[in-house]
């Protein structure tokens, strides 16, 4: 486990180190010239459920509503799971052309979360830098009352943290693809054989079917085999479709969480069993500080 800590610290400072000195010469070097970037490697911010390499654009606030059915396996009596619901609602807002902060709060566990996304560099056209690495750092609270009210329980129990590297690559107009290494961290977890720290490694993919309209697939593998026992690794299948101001994200997976430490690593329940579980994610864009100009 300490190995892949060690991995992804050295992994992070290498592109840092990458990312300020070519930061440096595009801001100080007379001769050099601005680097031409390029955009929209993924439609919003989430590739389905999971964070993208996209940010907000400076002064942009996301408004974005993400709604769960219930799993199919219900069958007719739960109406193949139409009769349940779970939703997160958050706002998501760019500080500037690399950083961005956001709000949620969901109802399965009527979970609070706010997080970070820095752009650490950015893929470049003419491909002297091939992909764009954002650091994520997410913390979620866990909002339910204490099942046992008459311990000593403490606010820090309910904290969790998320770690993310997303590194994406636009391979053409028409596809992109990331990959995604998670450190999860519990503060409190239900059994003493349970790690408190969880790596997972995540992938997924964006496929252009026509300008407007994209399909999507996400899957993040559990790296812990204690963890393992117990959950499910998490796969989405979805379809992007933009319409103007709005991108409607419809999806079926088999996670029911819809903030990271949820669906990283407490996914219950298989695509063969039935546990598929349909949703959709509306976002739509508000400029609150209209840009000065384009760079």
């Amino acid at each position: 486990m300490k190995k892949i800590y060690f991995l992804l610290i050295v992994f992070t400072v290498v592109f840092v180190k990458n990312s300020f000195s070519q930061d440096l010469l595009d801001e100080f070097g007379p001769d050099v010239k601005t680097k031409a970037f390029t955009y929209a490697t993924f439609k919003t911010s989430r590739i389905i459920i999971g964070q993208s390499i996209e940010n907000p654009a400076k002064g942009n606030l996301n408004f974005s509503i993400s709604h769960h059915f219930g799993a199919i396996n219900e069958g007719s009596y739960g109406f193949f799971g139409l009769d349940q619901s779970t939703i997160r609602i958050g706002l998501e807002y760019g500080v500037n052309n690399r950083l961005s902060i956001g709000l949620g709060r969901s109802s399965l566990q009527k979970t609070f979360d706010g997080f970070v996304k820095y752009k650490i560099v950015r893929q470049t056209i003419d491909n002297s830098m091939p992909v764009s690495v954002s650091y994520f750092c997410d913390l979620a609270i866990n909002g339910l009352h204490f099942p046992h009210p008459e311990w000593n329980n403490y606010f820090s129990s309910r904290m969790s943290f998320v770690h993310q590297l997303l590194i994406a690559r636009k391979f053409s107009n028409s596809f992109s693809f990331q990959i995604t290494p998670s450190l999860v961290h519990k503060n409190l977890v239900t059994l003493n054989a349970d790690p408190n720290d969880i790596v997972t490694l995540g992938g997924g993919g964006r496929y252009k079917l026509s300008k407007r309209m994209s399909v999507n697939a996400e899957y993040h593998y559990i790296m812990s085999s204690e963890t393992r026992k117990n959950y499910d690794n998490s796969l989405s299948l979805g379809l992007d479709i933009e319409t103007g101001g709005h991108v409607f994200q419809l999806f079926v997976t088999n996670s029911q969480p819809l903030f990271e430490r949820g669906f990283l690593t407490e996914t219950q329940g298989s695509w063969g069993k039935g546990y598929i579980y349909f949703g959709f994610n509306i976002v739509r864009t508000f400029t609150i500080v209209k840009p000065k100009g384009f760079k």
